[in-house]
């Protein structure tokens, strides 16, 4: 039995964990406000709010709702559309704004508009024209134009937190973001007692008692929903989102250990990660959407073995190691991420095994992170690509080069790295790396673009790792 906290309802469900929460809504509890769009994380038709407790506080992210099993709302608080619109009828500061802004014609999009910017309001770091903006970027609508949405996301960065494009931090500004969102109408006044209620919660977390035979194991569940969603939705999901065992981030002398179930965004608001990745807002970024980044795990990302995986080729730009679990016998094993790839879709890890920690070393001087798709963000690479270098005295003493979209597999470019190791750092370098890389590479031509093209994309990127690295001397 799952038990959660359904707007201002704590609900219970024996329904299969796996069925997602888009559905549980919309035809178990009548709650139509949320839409269901593209059933690919998207549109952001679906998109809801996930309050989770903590360090005894509930912080709330955006999430597609067409994605998320039930089984990882267990001991949450979700909400839709109809837990935030006022008692009397009114309008939240996120409607108005797009009410007065214009930002809504035929409305099957602005439930989703309004629920991200209500997580924005809800969510602390800097506030700024551009954050408000990142936090609608999993949205897409058809048939108003952004330039009325983009200005309503920003009235509410001015009408909220009065900081937008000023020089007042987050910090700043009084009392709790719960406490300043019910202030301002953004939320409904039970929100107050959700922390304590969640507290108090008791959730049977069935799913992890249950025999595993004939379940599903997942996490995020953003691609596994995509590919497979039929078959989920009538299983029961063993989910492996919120184990704290499996979900941390901590930093050694030498080196950075990661749980597989930490998420995209959880790299973005790390300390750890902010320190060694300067750039790591800017290529994140590029990284799928606010509310896929909310949901995607690392782990989920590596044995979905996509050739394009984003975080597969930043992790083994880094030379990451993953250590399996397997879940029977409880045997372990260390690899390189780079060799758990055999071949398309093909992984050297049994069914019984799990990815139980990521862990890279921190020796690294420069690192860089490159995409190109049809769009900039919110779009599946043509080609990516990250490096890592260790450079002292002007000699390259260690490089790591990877490279998605351009064979069956995520690929470490061996013979590239180990060209570049020994040798001086620069343009000459990195001139000659880049005729070698060519040798490397077999794409084909597919819907993202021909062979020829991603060849042009495998050079120009490869130039923009020089580029990029060299500015950082």
């Amino acid at each position: 039995m799952l038990r959660f906290i359904l707007n201002n309802q704590t609900v219970e469900t024996d329904l299969p964990s796996g069925m997602t929460v888009l559905d549980f809504v919309r035809y178990h509890k009548n709650l139509k406000g949320t839409k269901i769009g593209c059933r690919e994380g998207d549109c952001g038709a679906c998109t809801v709010l996930v309050g989770e407790l903590t360090d005894g506080e509930v912080g709330y992210r955006s999430m597609t709702s067409c994605l998320m099993p039930l089984a990882n709302a267990a001991g949450k608080h979700i909400v839709t559309i109809e837990g935030i619109n006022p008692a009397d009828g009114g309008l939240t500061p996120a409607q108005t704004a797009l009410v007065d802004e214009s930002g809504t014609q035929c409305g099957f999009c602005t439930v989703g508009f309004v629920m991200s910017l209500t997580g924005y309001s809800l969510s602390g770091g800097e506030r700024s024209g551009e954050t408000a903006l990142s936090a609608i970027d999993g949205n897409i609508c058809r048939c108003t134009g952004y330039k009325s949405i983009e200005r309503a996301a920003k009235r509410i960065c001015d009408l909220q937190f009065a900081i937008c494009n000023s020089t007042i931090s987050a910090a700043e500004v009084a009392g709790s973001q719960i406490d300043q969102a019910i202030s301002t109408g953004t939320v409904p006044n039970y929100f107050e007692s959700i922390g304590e209620r969640l507290r108090m919660l008791f959730t049977e977390d069935s799913n992890r008692k249950l025999k595993i035979e004939n379940r599903k194991w997942m996490a995020g569940g953003t691609d596994l929903y995509v590919q497979k969603h039929e078959e989920m939705v009538h299983a029961g999901a063993v989910s492996l989102f919120d184990d704290p065992s499996l979900r941390f981030i901590n930093e050694t002398a030498d080196s950075v250990e990661i749980g597989p179930s930490v998420v995209v965004t959880d790299l973005l608001e790390s300390e750890v990660f902010n320190r060694l990745f300067p750039d790591l807002y800017r290529h994140l970024k590029l990284v799928s959407s606010t509310p896929i980044r909310n949901m995607a795990t690392l782990a989920g990302n590596f044995v979905n073995a996509s050739p394009i995986g984003d975080m597969t080729a930043w992790f083994i730009a880094l030379g990451a190691r993953i250590e399996l679990r397997d879940q029977f016998s409880g045997d372990e094993r260390t690899i390189a991420l780079a060799d758990l790839y055999l071949g398309y879709k093909t992984l050297d890890r049994r069914d019984s095994e799990i990815i139980s920690k990521i862990t890279f070393g921190k020796d690294f001087t420069h690192f860089n992170f490159e995409k190109v798709s049809k769009r900039t963000y919110l779009d599946i690479a043509s080609v990516n690509t990250a490096i890592s270098l260790k450079v002292s005295d002007g000699m390259i003493e260690r490089a790591l080069v990877s490279m998605g979209g351009v064979a069956p597999t995520p690929l470490l470019l061996r013979k590239t790295s180990e060209f570049m190791t020994g040798r001086p750092f620069g343009h000459e370098t990195f001139a000659a790396a880049e005729l070698l890389i060519q040798d490397e590479i077999v794409p084909i031509s597919d819907v993202r673009g021909s062979a020829e093209y991603k060849r042009l994309l495998a050079r120009q990127l490869f130039r923009a790792h020089g580029l990029a690295v060299s500015s950082e001397q």
